[in-house]
Formats: C-alpha cells, structure tokens, sequence
C-alpha cells in the first residue's frame, strides 16, 4: 500500500513539472508577426486637409500615374521634417546634416555587437537553460521590452490624444 501511495505521488510530482514547463507566453516576444487577425492599425493613415488653390487655371492635368497631393507621404514628410528635401536620398546634406547632429561613430555596428556580445556572456543560460535547450533570450532581454498598454495608460492619463490606438472600451 505504502508503495502504491509513493508511486501515485511521484507520478503525481512528475506531471506537475512536467506541466509548469508548458503553455509559455514568452515567445511572443520573438515572434515578429502580429497575432491578430484583423488590419494593421499602422497601414492606415489619415490624409491631408485639403487645400484651396489660388488659381484653378494654374492646376495641373490630372494623370493617372500622378500621386494625389493629400495622400500620406509618411517617408518624404519626415525627410521634411529633419530639415531634408524628398528623394534627393544620400545626397541631401540637410538630411545627413540633422541626422548626425549628436555624432557621428564610425564604428557603431561593431561597437554594438561587442557590447551585446559582452552583455549576453554575463546573463547566458543558467542549468536548466542549457539541458533543455530553451532559449535564454527572453529571460535576458525581458526588462527591455516595450510595454504598449502601461504606456498608453500613462499618456491617456495625462490626457494625451492617441488617435492611433486601440479605444479604452476595447482592452
């Protein structure tokens, strides 16, 4: 009897380790498609007001290859906004200029890799990490990544406009 009571607890033991180690919500943050199915709220962008022209004689023939003037230009409208000109690309020395206003390192990629590199030595995987084979990467890098709905409470808090976001009665 008493080996039949040890038995069912550690078959009992056994299966709530087994179970702590399943259903992890952790590879999100690895996976870097969206999990809903409904439209992507960044594809959507309001256009510009319209505008009045001083002279309707002036107006241009509309083409059909032609890009509407209210359309969004998100790229072109932030090229602007850095002080740029749209599509002169690499050559636009505003452009570069404001870009590289705190600096410039010319060796920034290596620096970076180097510094994660030295960054995940010191959090690599611990015991359990290693004979399993999981993934340390979420443990590591946890602290670091962004939390939308703690942040979007604290903007909506201060009384922010956030257009973009998902409303309140939805969360």
């Amino acid at each position: 009897m008493a080996k039949v009571k040890g038995a069912v607890l550690g078959a009992l033991g056994l299966v709530l380790v087994l179970s702590a180690c399943g259903g992890r919500d952790d590879a999100r943050l690895m996976n870097l498609r969206s999990p809903h199915d409904g439209p992507d709220e960044f594809a959507i962008l309001p256009t510009k007001p319209l505008e009045m022209p001083k002279d309707f004689k002036s107006l241009p023939e509309p083409q059909p290859s032609a890009r509407n003037l209210v359309d969004p230009a998100p790229l072109d409208d932030a090229v602007i906004a850095l002080g740029g000109r749209p599509g002169a690309g690499g050559t636009d020395a505003a452009l570069v200029g404001a870009a590289g206003r705190a600096g410039v390192a010319g060796n920034i990629r290596e620096q970076l890799a180097a510094e994660d590199e030295a960054f995940r030595g010191r959090n690599g995987p611990l015991l359990l990490e290693r004979l399993f084979g999981s993934s340390a990467y979420n443990r590591v890098y946890s602290r670091d990544a962004l939390r939308a709905d703690p942040e979007l409470d604290r903007w909506r808090r201060a009384n922010a406009r956030t257009p973009s976001a998902t409303p309140s009665y939805d969360r």
